[in-house]
């Protein structure tokens, strides 16, 4: 039997809400209903939760607002507690982490510093952009790490769309993106703002109706798109983006970015009104600073097969944030959604069992494959790494994805309900976001 509960119910904080941090929390709530032998706190810097492989929908303007999660509301109907803040370092000898002020938008002080002890810490924040020092890409590119930079992003395209279209008779001038990093964040972004930005001309959004197209141009390092699958898929994505006139610069490393546009190695610039970085991730940069824990050169904490972090078998690290070694493979469980969902379905029995002083299970990553999606044009993939699907049935698997994050936040019945509504909304709003 663990100690803890000699004083009380085991602490259990998780830092981070998203796909991993929010499934667990919502999982362990539900045991505590019934066990006072755990107490669950969940710990994030927004209130609200969107699943991350959406917000490029989100910064194309044509995601549902209403898919936002309350964090309270969660909390209350999932049994566990919620608390608004940034995790800003961990003292691990006293159990404890303290949480950063919480300002307002004028940087007034809402909430002051917080400290929370614990019994057992998972860390679960996801994961940033990496900008491998690029210079020039923090200050010009806009970011889709989280949902707060996905919306800053909707209202940058729309705004600059207006500005450029309305001023084109005197300059002759289109509104030109670039997208760097061809990976799936990167193809499915570029996919969606040739859509939208089309919806914004028969919106009215262009004046002069010339018909113009946005130039998209995506650029990546590697000499050919979406990595993560077969050369065949990847090839057919390429030419169905090409189809779409998306500009397709493959082999080109950036080497600068700039107000006006992305410098290419070599002399090559591409101009760009707007910059899109989606080109690799790292962890976020206070997780260098945890009090000793062992860290890799993407600022991931590293963990054991339990997904105990190497150096404190009191703190978990799970989702896009943890270093963990994939079993019969080379290097790390891939940044998946899939990922973070069989991890957080695993530690939610073992911190459980890990309570009643049982031995926690190992982590194996089940690779299902991965999927892309095209927006309204097309969805491609591999399925358990070798059946290649596309079309009506690679859409299916690629909806699929969410509607199992959602039945393990919501259950199936208010997955259902929320399905339902959101179908029936559709059908009386517009497709996309205008403002």
């Amino acid at each position: 039997m663990d100690e803890s509960l000699v004083r009380g119910a085991h602490k259990i904080v998780i830092v981070g809400g998203g796909a991993a941090g929010l499934e667990l929390a919502s999982a362990l709530g539900r045991r505590a209903r019934k066990d006072a032998s755990i107490e669950i706190t969940l710990v994030d810097a927004s209130p609200t939760h969107i699943w991350k492989p959406l917000l490029h929908e989100v910064a194309a303007g044509i995601l549902d607002t209403t898919e936002a999660l309350e964090y309270l509301s969660q909390a209350r109907w999932r049994y566990f507690n919620f608390r608004l803040g940034t995790m800003e370092c961990l003292d691990r000898e006293k159990k404890e982490i303290v949480l950063s002020p919480t300002l307002n938008e004028e940087g007034e002080e809402l909430i002051s510093h917080r400290s929370f002890s614990h019994d057992t810490l998972v860390i679960a924040v996801g994961s940033v952009s990496n900008s491998f020092g690029i210079r020039g890409v923090e200050k010009h590119c806009q970011f889709l790490d989280n949902a707060r930079q996905a919306f800053k992003f909707q209202k940058h395209l729309i705004q600059t769309f207006m500005r450029i279209y309305s001023r084109r008779p005197s300059n002759g001038k289109g509104m030109s993106i670039a997208i760097i990093g061809a990976g799936a964040t990167g193809v499915e972004l570029a996919a969606e703002l040739h859509n939208v930005t089309r919806q914004f001309a028969i919106h009215g959004l262009d004046e002069n109706k010339t018909g113009e197209a946005v130039k998209i141009s995506l650029i990546e390092a590697a000499d050919r798109l979406l990595p993560a699958l077969p050369d065949r898929l990847s090839g057919a994505t390429a030419r169905q983006l090409g189809e779409l006139g998306i500009q397709l610069m493959l082999g080109r490393r950036v080497v600068e970015v700039t107000e006006s546009g992305v410098m290419i190695e070599g002399g090559e610039k591409v101009p760009a009104d707007i910059k899109v970085w989606a080109a690799g991730i790292k962890g976020p940069d206070w997780l260098c600073s945890l009090d000793g824990l062992q860290i890799n050169l993407v600022q991931q904490p590293m963990v054991e097969e339990t997904l105990q972090t190497t150096r404190d078998e009191n703190i978990f690290a799970i989702g896009d944030c943890a270093a963990c070694a994939w079993a019969g493979h080379e290097g790390n469980v891939p940044p998946r959604a899939q990922a973070a969902h069989q991890q957080a379905i695993l530690l939610s029995k073992s911190l459980v069992d890990r309570v009643k002083g049982k031995a926690l299970k190992s982590y194996r990553y089940k690779d299902y494959g991965s999927l892309v999606s095209l927006g309204k044009y097309s969805t491609v993939g591999n399925l358990m790494g070798s059946v290649s699907v596309g079309g009506f049935i690679a859409r299916v698997f690629y909806l699929s994805l969410y509607k199992m994050h959602q039945i393990e936040v919501h259950g199936y019945f208010k997955t259902a309900m929320l399905t339902l509504a959101t179908r029936l909304r559709k059908t009386a709003t517009s497709h996309i976001k205008l403002h």
